[in-house]
């Protein structure tokens, strides 16, 4: 009798593996359920005033950040650079922004004169102009000098 009970716990056909089997099974059928019930709460239109977050929510906890668009926050971005750098930083951020996203690139040279108009205030029209490089064109120089004039 012994022998056979070796036997049996050998196989594993006690109950930690009818357990370990049921979850093996019934584990994953709740994953997708879960994963399933989630996404259909997501308001993927992103027309919905109910609390639950949309899929292209990117404003949570700033409801602000979602309105404003991208060339916006890059302009005011380098310009708080400008300030707390110097123009060339803001100046090479603003040549990687465009480079990195090439939609950016028809909003640079704005970018770059606004940032040559906040140099003259910051450094001068002497100081700003010695910061010029061909980022956007002459932007950054059109800039101070609009700024100086």
């Amino acid at each position: 009798m012994k022998h056979s009970m070796n036997q049996q716990t050998r196989r594993g056909r006690g109950p930690a593996r009818r357990i370990g089997r049921t979850l093996a099974f019934v584990l994953p059928v709740v994953l997708v359920l879960s994963g399933t019930l989630a996404v259909t709460r997501v308001n993927w239109s992103g027309n919905s005033t109910d609390p639950v977050l949309t899929a292209a929510d990117t404003s949570v906890g700033s409801p602000q950040v979602a309105k404003r668009a991208p060339q916006d926050v890059l302009r005011d971005k380098l310009l708080t650079e400008l300030q707390e750098e110097d123009p060339g930083v803001a100046l090479t951020h603003l040549q990687q922004a465009v480079n990195g996203r090439p939609s950016l690139a028809k909003h640079c040279a704005s970018i770059a004169r606004a940032l040559g108009q906040a140099a003259v205030r910051v450094y001068g029209p002497t100081r700003a102009q010695s910061y010029a490089r061909p980022v956007c064109d002459t932007a950054f120089a059109t800039g101070v000098a609009a700024a100086h004039n």
